[in-house]
């Protein structure tokens, strides 16, 4: 067994994680993945021997640390521990497990707290993009209590807004990775879009499905997971992801007209497991493409009145609930800044053995 590695582990909105000072952790990304992966017990699908739950959800780290860049408080790198492989990936972001990054480097004297809120500038080092968490801290100390609620977590916890500004293309380049608000790929008409994190629109009825099926079932449709796969190893290569085989992105996200009141209903695959919710930035880049006329979840959504700003809120429903996005247009119409409501709870502060 190796000696211990100062960790905190939290709960980010819908997701959990390690979070870990980047000096806690090898600087070899071999030897670093190696740890990670024994710390959560990978690969096993239960991650018995590890920290890990036995779900994509909560098998996530954050790797946090000072930054050099001007008006940048820490950068922040996610990585994504797989459940039943031995694979760490670095290929996408997590808006879930950034709303605990905050709260985190206040914890570790990354970030000095103000007496009520502190803003946290953040450099998301998988995509490039910028974020600012507002950090509730009341007295100069992190307060996790409060009376935000988000679906899929029960009970309630302190607010952490998130604001996010020029993240179209974040990891393809482009916000329409393949120059088109529509193509046809394996037979299906698909919206790739890329506003935080790439995702392939495909309209849950065309796969014959309603949309509203609950995550187990839809895992447990061979058929459909096997279609699915096929058209996100296709879309990866049109999206400048390459082969995609080994990476958790693109987003597979079936749409459907939403039931409870709200813009767009979703069923997200992350990539071979439905999403218990929806992630962050993948609610950004759909809500995005719900405003963009041609795509496919423009047809499908209900989009409301924008206020005078250019300022609305679309509510992205999913298994579990919904999320809302509050989305401002700039002139010409296009997406120029996103922002969401998330909590988050430290469950664990101390050492963790591998």
């Amino acid at each position: 067994m190796s000696n211990g590695t100062p960790c905190l582990w939290m709960r980010g909105g819908t997701s959990k994680g390690g979070y870990f000072l980047a000096s806690d952790l090898p600087s070899d990304v071999s030897e670093r993945d190696a740890l990670l992966l024994r710390i959560m017990g990978s690969p096993d699908p239960r991650q018995i021997d590890g920290m890990g739950g036995g779900d994509p959800l909560t098998s996530k780290v954050a790797v946090v640390g000072p930054s050099s860049r001007p008006g940048i408080d820490v950068d922040y790198l996610f990585l994504q521990v797989f459940v039943d492989q031995a694979l760490v990936s670095d290929g996408q972001n997590c808006g879930n497990i950034l709303a605990g990054v905050g709260p985190f480097a206040i914890e570790r004297g990354l970030v000095a707290a103000q007496d009520g809120q502190t803003p946290v500038r953040i450099f998301m080092e998988n995509t490039g993009q910028t974020a600012v968490a507002s950090v509730q801290t009341p007295g100069g100390q992190v307060s996790y209590d409060g009376s935000a609620r988000i679906d899929g977590v029960p009970g309630t916890a302190a607010p952490v807004p998130l604001a996010f500004q020029d993240t179209a293309g974040s990891s393809c380049g482009a916000l329409l990775p393949s120059g088109q608000i529509r193509d046809t790929v394996e037979g299906l008409e698909v919206t790739m879009i890329d506003n935080g994190m790439p995702c392939v629109l495909v309209r849950a009825s065309d796969l014959g499905i309603t949309g509203q099926e609950s995550p187990a079932e839809l895992e447990a449709n061979a058929t459909l997971k096997a279609r699915i796969e096929a058209l996100r190893l296709a879309c990866g290569l049109r999206m400048n992801l390459g082969d995609v085989r080994e990476k958790s992105v693109p987003k597979m996200t079936l749409v459907s007209p939403a039931t409870k009141g709200g813009a767009i209903s979703t069923r997200s695959f992350i990539p071979h497991r439905c999403h218990k919710a929806v992630g962050v930035l993948a609610a950004v880049s759909v809500a995005t493409a719900c405003l963009m006329e041609g795509s496919l979840a423009y047809d499908l959504a209900e989009r409301g009145q924008a206020k005078a700003d250019g300022e609305r809120a679309l509510s992205v429903e999913h298994p579990t609930g919904e999320m809302t996005i509050i989305t401002k247009q700039n002139a010409s119409g296009a997406v120029s800044q996103a922002a969401v409501l998330r909590t988050a709870r430290k469950l664990m502060d101390g050492q963790v053995f591998a």
